[in-house]
């Protein structure tokens, strides 16, 4: 009976092999989870920047057809909260047409506006690098 329980004794717990196999899954399977996990994120960020450039090329047309055009370069989307001081006519302006603070990007940098012609807008963010003019840009006139 002796060689019976050596054998049951030995037979008891997890060989140092099984244990590393274990591990090397886990950590397989939890990079992974990040990797799809930071993709989700990135796409999530992109998509906030697309709505609030919508929200703003509402609330620009609104200021457009009160003044009877849409802010210069210069005045930029503040003039969505405060009515500038070099408006033509400063009585047209009915706003605020943002009723909250200007927010920034997903992130954390302002956006930025171009009047690019009498009746076209550039709103954009620089992304996730915080540089423009590169490929990972959001805009409205994509």
């Amino acid at each position: 009976m002796s060689n019976q329980r050596k054998r049951r004794a030995r037979r008891g717990g997890f060989t140092l092999m099984e244990v590393l196999l274990v591990l090397a899954i886990l950590v397989i399977l939890g990079s992974m989870v990040g990797f799809f996990i930071a993709g989700m994120q990135k796409g999530a960020y992109e998509d906030l920047a697309r709505s609030q450039i919508g929200m703003f090329e509402s609330q620009l047309d609104a200021f457009r057809l009160h003044v009877g055009s849409y802010p210069t370069s210069n005045q930029g989307l503040e003039a969505l909260r405060t009515p500038p001081a070099d408006l033509r006519n400063p009585a047209k302006w009915r706003g605020p047409y943002a009723t909250k603070e200007i927010p920034m990007d997903p992130w954390g940098n302002p956006y930025q506006y171009e009047l690019v012609g009498p009746e076209q807008v550039r709103i954009w963010s620089w992304g996730a690098d915080n540089a423009d003019g590169t490929e990972d840009d959001v805009s409205n006139t994509q």
